[in-house]
């Protein structure tokens, strides 16, 4: 399906110059002269290589039909992630590259979909939130609670989230793995 180049998001995964590539991160800029255009930076889903490309409103690009299939994640051996299908319990081995910064909140057992372009794993999507323990939490300071402040924690799996102050350590909190940030406070 061709779109615009400024309806890229990310996530979005395109083919461009005769390979398939994931946009990771998209900026919107209109300068005083000239046209608008999308600055996106690419990631090469094969290769893990990188780009970055200006897309103009005039420009279309091929976003890529993906086949996605719900997997449960096993475990994980080294840079391996082994997934199990949920209809015939096939497994398949997966490198981990092909997660970015969200493989911090891959968990034993949980549900994922796996997206892949004729037969071959492309992308991966956790659930969009998920529920873990704070590990560490700084203390309160005095005086700083005027302004709706935040203060850093320390997760189960090691990833670090800004939180309110009075989550305290020990308490189960719900994250957006995707925007790494506090949600609220599990039930």
């Amino acid at each position: 399906m061709k779109i615009s180049g400024v309806d890229i998001r990310p996530g979005n995964i395109i083919e461009f110059e005769g390979s398939h590539w994931r946009a990771v991160k998209i900026q919107h800029t209109q300068p005083g002269k000239g046209g608008a255009y999308m600055q996106v930076e690419l990631k090469n889903v094969y290769d893990g290589r990188k780009s970055n490309n200006r897309f103009r409103s005039s420009e279309t690009v091929e976003r890529v039909r993906l086949d996605p299939k719900d997997y449960q994640f096993l475990f994980r051996d080294g840079d391996q992630l082994t997934f199990m299908d949920t209809e015939t319990f096939d497994q398949v081995v997966i490198p981990a590259a092909i997660l970015d910064e969200e493989i911090d909140f891959l968990a034993d057992g949980m549900q994922v979909v796996i997206e892949s372009i004729e037969e071959r794993p492309v992308s991966i999507k956790l659930p969009e939130q998920v529920t873990l323990t704070v590990a560490e939490a700084d203390p309160v300071v005095k005086g700083q609670t005027a302004a709706s402040s935040y203060k850093p924690a320390k997760l189960e799996n090691g990833a670090r989230v800004m939180v309110p102050p009075f989550i305290e350590t020990g308490e189960k909190i719900v994250v957006n793995v995707y925007e790494r940030e506090y949600v609220r406070r599990a039930d």
